[in-house]
């Protein structure tokens, strides 16, 4: 079954709006977990518009599921995985100053540089995953620079599939094929909801993790955080 990794992002922008610790993000997790969940996410940008660094300290040793930080490897983000040795470290191309991940890993064009941070991750035991968009060639060079996994952005897919599903997971379907093909697990991420991550997984059944924040939180505020979880589990479960 594909594992559902809650991205608890959202949660600390939440607790930030007002300061304090309210909703408290270590307790957040640590519930998401006990209604289900099989992993939390984090993402520490330098900011720290959401999730903070010594938040990611308080979670070390609370995720008793998978642990995947997540987030630019520079040398702050490379000293923070190395202090929590998380479960997997997911690289996103994102600089400090866009709202969100937008954009995946050009696998060629920075070969070395995903070459050189994933071979350091991996004598820290910790998994590799490379934030990156649908195409064959993409993969190859993902491959070629270590990775042990891909997380498909996935936005694309999101925004063009209430009009046609089939052309929305069309380029998804063939290159996360070509990636299991030559040995890279597949994950995904960004955008995905209830309404569309069951035709998702369903066309990639062989998807290991998707990583999903914002709308589960979202949609936590009208079904409440463990129905919601539950619910998404229901629609991998295909």
């Amino acid at each position: 079954m594909t594992q559902l990794s809650v991205n608890i992002n959202k949660i600390a922008t939440l607790r930030n709006a007002r300061g304090g610790s309210n909703p408290n993000v270590v307790k957040v997790a640590k519930d998401c977990e006990r209604f289900g969940a099989q992993g939390i996410t984090v993402h520490p940008r330098q900011d720290e518009r959401h999730i903070r660094r010594q938040d990611v300290y308080d979670l070390k040793d609370v995720v008793s599921t998978e642990f995947n930080i997540e987030g630019y490897p520079d040398d702050r983000f490379m000293k923070i995985i190395e202090d929590v040795r998380p479960t997997q470290a997911t690289l996103v191309p994102d600089p400090p100053d866009v709202l969100t991940s937008n954009a995946g890993w050009d696998t060629v064009k920075n070969e070395k540089l995903l070459s050189d941070i994933i071979r350091q991750l991996k004598t820290w035991g910790v998994r590799t995953s490379i934030f990156i968009e649908p195409e064959n060639h993409l993969m190859d060079g993902a491959k070629k620079c270590g990775t042990d996994r891909v997380e498909l952005y996935t936005e694309m897919y999101a925004s063009s599939y209430a009009k046609d599903p089939s052309q929305a997971i069309k380029d998804y379907a063939s290159s996360a094929r070509h990636a299991h093909e030559i040995g890279l697990g597949i994950n995904a991420g960004h955008d995905l909801d209830l309404k569309n991550l069951k035709y998702f997984k369903e066309q990639i059944p062989f998807v290991e993790e998707v990583s999903i924040g914002h709308a589960l939180i979202c949609d936590a505020l009208y079904f409440g955080l463990e129905n919601t979880i539950q619910m998404y589990l229901r629609q991998l479960d295909v």
